[in-house]
């Protein structure tokens, strides 16, 4: 799937690596700014009238012309219509993201949001990404993405088996990041509930404590009851089972906030096609961090259907180390200082939720 994506919608390979900003002179650096801010704000082109009225641009509107021309010609701006203002080109909004002052900050209203949300997050982690996912949307007005993490280096905190009936039971495992798998087993003999219960207090001494990869490897020793052997081994089965289908799960937050971000309904449903495509959305956030980036901007994707998009990432960690990422999906002309502590403090906050368990 990903590699007909890769050869449909892939543009020119990005840099592998964050280049540090172009350098401008103050006048113009400060221009630059004060455009791409007040496009992002208004979607309207940006005149040489608005600027001479601005705080930190200090210079007649003739002068200001005379940049924002110079700009145009370097790549930073383009106008699109002879009488218009400017808009920022993609190499517009680089620079004012990597030149930013500060990373931002969220709003009181905003701040006891996410304090209340990880209040009461508790659950499955499933579901408690769901819902992150959807906070992070409402938080930014755009599309939320969350990677699940790979339960591998999780610990097993309780084990269960229960008869479902027949020849049937249920392998039930907590994992210490709230992760729970669930796995049917086909019992090898027709046992009773005793045996099932005997063979559920073995595994539970072998498997608690151990990681879900540990786990999976292991062999538990014998009990001297050959049925219950049988049985555990069938049930080590299953948690091998579910480390092979431990994978990136995608969950999805505000997907229809799309509609309102471009004008164009052709840009919208590419996206929108494009966030079905699970494996494509998280090879590109691992790809993002990969290059040492929080933000990609329009080509740097590396996705031709997000050439008018903006993702914004950060990963969060289990016992320092990174165990999954979340991010944003919206257009170039987005927040970004807002967008940047909003993914920043959900991840902080997701991070240490789920390492308390």
């Amino acid at each position: 799937m990903f590699a007909q994506v890769a050869r449909r919608g892939r543009v020119a390979p990005p840099s592998r690596r964050k280049m540090p900003p172009e350098m401008l002179d103050d006048r113009k650096a400060a221009i630059l700014r004060a455009i791409v801010a007040e496009y992002i704000d208004t979607a309207q082109p940006v005149g040489s009238g608005y600027l001479a009225r601005s705080a930190g641009v200090e210079v007649s509107p003739a002068t200001i012309r005379n940049e924002m021309a110079a700009l145009e010609r370097e790549g930073y701006l383009v106008q699109p219509h002879t009488s218009a203002g400017r808009v920022p080109t993609e190499k517009g909004y680089r620079f004012f993201v990597d030149t930013l002052s500060t990373p931002g900050q969220l709003g009181p209203a905003q701040r006891q949001q996410v304090k209340q949300f990880f209040a009461h997050a508790h659950g499955e982690i499933e579901q408690m990404l769901t819902e992150t996912s959807h906070l992070l949307s409402k938080l930014t007005d755009h599309t939320a993405v969350v990677v699940a993490p790979h339960h591998d280096r999780a610990t097993v905190r309780s084990v269960q088996l229960v008869p479902l009936g027949g020849r049937v039971a249920l392998l039930v495992l907590v994992l210490s990041d709230g992760a729970v798998e669930k796995r049917t087993v086909d019992l090898p003999v027709d046992v009773g509930d005793e045996r099932v219960s005997a063979a559920a207090a073995h595994l539970a001494g072998h498997l608690v404590g151990r990681t879900l990869e540990g786990a999976s490897r292991s062999a538990a020793p014998a009990t001297g009851d050959a049925a219950t052997d049988e049985l555990v081994s069938a049930a080590l089965g299953a948690v091998r089972g579910a480390r092979e289908e431990d994978s990136d799960h995608l969950f999805v937050g505000g997907a229809a906030r799309m509609a309102h971000s471009f004008e164009a309904v052709q840009t919208v449903r590419r996206v929108l096609e494009l966030l079905e495509q699970q494996l494509v959305i998280v090879s590109l956030m691992h790809d993002v961090l990969d290059r040492g980036m929080s933000v990609a901007i329009g080509s740097e994707t590396g996705l031709e259907p997000l050439a008018e998009c903006a993702v914004v990432v950060a990963p969060y960690t289990l016992e320092g180390e990174r165990a999954g990422t979340i991010g944003i999906l919206g257009p170039t002309r987005m927040n970004y200082s807002q967008a940047l502590a909003a993914v920043a403090t959900v991840s902080q906050r997701l991070g240490k939720t789920l390492a308390e368990g």
